[in-house]
């Protein structure tokens, strides 16, 4: 007895029934993580309902749309790094830290792609976007892994982005810049004058005889 082939329609229930479990944003991660394992083209898929790949295919409806990451793509497949970061615009070293992590997991060409960065990945990162280098690029990511945007990896001292992160840098950035500047009080005009001695007073000040005698006069 022959096993039956399977068809779309059975891959798409079999997929829809190991997702199901998952919340929406952890299911569009795994399928993005099986779109990257299988080779197939980086694209995102948009549903023509809006919501998300993974539920309109549990509602039997099939993604009407499906568009390209990025036009700023190398010749070997994936974003040139400069591109990325200038179009992410990190304003502090953190957010660079995240960015890399970010770029060099989902959007670097795919010979290039790795899920843990280290120091020397964000130097190199600082030479290619010709950003200035970091002094101290191990601590800039144990600062970006006290905040939040990366895990620690497997090897040590290297980092993962993690869903923060890349919320971070898929979601938020660029942000509009603000100015983290105090607005300084402004200065009074009416200050008081320096007191001036009695004695230099009463110098200058006529007295009623020199008044008098000058009035005579």
């Amino acid at each position: 007895m022959t096993e039956k082939a399977l068809d779309d329609l059975d891959a798409v229930r079999t997929i829809t029934e190991t997702l199901k479990n998952f919340k929406s944003e952890e299911q569009l991660r795994i399928l993005r993580w099986v779109v990257e394992k299988t080779g197939l083209p980086q694209t995102t898929v948009a549903s023509s309902t809006g919501g998300s790949s993974a539920s309109s295919t549990s509602s039997g409806s099939i993604p009407s749309t499906v568009q390209p990451l990025r036009n700023t793509s190398t010749a070997s497949g994936g974003v040139d790094i400069k591109s990325f970061i200038d179009e992410k615009h990190p304003r502090s070293d953190v957010q660079f830290a995240a960015t890399v992590a970010y770029y060099l997991r989902f959007e670097a060409p795919p010979n290039e792609r790795k899920d843990y960065i280290d120091k020397e990945d964000l130097q190199e990162a600082c030479r290619k976007a010709k950003r200035d280098r970091l002094k101290i690029p191990y601590q800039t990511l144990v600062n970006a892994h006290k905040l939040g945007l990366l895990d620690k990896g497997s090897e040590k001292a290297t980092f993962a982005i993690n869903t923060v992160g890349e919320n971070l840098v898929a979601m938020t950035l660029p942000g509009e810049g603000k100015s983290t500047a105090k607005p300084g009080k402004p200065r009074s005009t009416a200050k008081a004058k320096k007191a001036v001695p009695r004695k230099v007073l009463a110098k200058k000040a006529p007295t009623k005889r020199a008044s008098r005698s000058a009035g005579k006069a």
